[in-house]
């Protein structure tokens, strides 16, 4: 597609509040129910060993009941990612180690997690109602692992870290990197290859037909990436978009290609932007409901031209008055 298709985004709503801080989405279609996922703190955004993920499920994406939550101890855990895996749904999280108090409880005294104590971890399920205990997934500790896929049954994701795990005082980005992680049976994981030497960070990525893979970085404060390979996925070609891109979202929604994000940088107004990503250039074409802290989306497609999508934000205020941090659903309409 050439041209821009215009995005109807509609029945809005709010799904879940409970007064604490609520974000980093994730949404699938597994058994004919929708499943959704999310973070629950009642300390904030940033790493707290009190944080759980929530997850719900519905028939219709309009009613929901709760079926699982799970915290791991002594662990901050967020961005949890759905992959349906072995005929089975698997939920993923990175955590941060904490101890018993948060590690980021007084950043201003520079007093931040450390990278290289980060480790997946992972619960599954076969019919939606039970699940197994949070599952430590081998091969992942020093890294921040972030939305998974399957392709040719092998399982998929993205592991940031610090190059050769390095320990600094001083948490120099540059010295990040990413790396594709790949498992055969979804809970012990090995390096595929690094896609990223430099600023590596949040990842979405997209197998096509032909085997080849395409990913939507988050890289620098500034700035995202585009990155590409074939098999063995060894080689990497990487493509700067001048886009900050928070929480990135990347779908096939029919023959086209739909990113989301947070767009707008700290020091500008956030909001969360879906794009169609043309030629490898993104083209704006609808803003969700969003302001403040807010990203990180989820999609399922119902037909060529309708989905549904998820996202957290922060631009509604509770009865106090106060910023709440919640959970929001919408549909969404190509308009040829």
């Amino acid at each position: 597609m050439s041209e821009p298709a215009e995005i109807r985004v509609t029945n809005v709503r709010r799904v879940f509040h409970n007064g604490k801080h609520n974000a980093f989405t994730s949404l699938i279609r597994f058994r004919d129910r929708y499943y959704l996922s999310f973070r629950s703190c009642p300390d904030g955004h940033y790493a707290y060993p009190t944080s759980s993920l929530i997850i719900l499920a519905s028939d219709d994406a309009e009613t929901w009941e709760q079926v699982h939550s799970f915290s791991v101890p002594k662990r901050d855990v967020r961005d949890g990612h759905f992959l349906v895996f072995e005929d089975k749904l698997f939920v993923y999280t990175g955590t941060w180690f904490c101890g018993d108090s948060s590690p980021d409880a007084d950043r201003q005294r520079g007093h931040a997690c450390e990278m290289n104590q980060q480790l997946g971890y992972g619960v599954v399920t076969e019919d939606g109602q039970t699940w197994s205990d949070p599952t430590m997934l081998e091969g992942t500790y020093g890294h921040f692992i972030w939305h998974a896929t399957e392709h040719n049954g092998v399982a998929y994701m993205c592991g940031r870290r610090k190059r050769e795990f390095v320990a600094l005082e001083a948490d120099d980005r540059s010295l990040h990197e990413s790396a594709m992680l790949e498992s055969d049976d979804g809970l012990v994981w090995r390096t595929r290859a690094l896609f990223q030497t430099t600023h590596g960070n949040e990842t979405s990525f997209l197998f096509e037909p032909d085997d080849s893979v395409l990913a939507v970085c988050r890289s620098k404060m500034s700035s995202s990436q585009l990155c590409r390979s074939k098999p063995p996925y060894t080689d990497w070609t990487r493509t700067d978009i001048n886009r900050f891109i928070g929480g990135p979202m990347l779908v096939k929604w029919g023959e086209r290609y739909l990113v989301g994000g947070r767009k707008g940088d700290y020091d500008e107004v956030p909001a969360t932007v879906l794009s169609w990503l043309i030629d490898e250039q993104l083209h704006d074409v609808a803003v969700l409901p969003s302001a403040g802290d807010n990203s990180y989306s989820g999609f399922v497609e119902l037909s060529p031209t309708r989905g549904v999508i998820s996202w957290y934000s922060s631009h509604e205020q509770d009865a106090a008055g106060k910023a709440m941090t919640a959970i929001y659903l919408a549909e969404l309409e190509i308009s040829e």
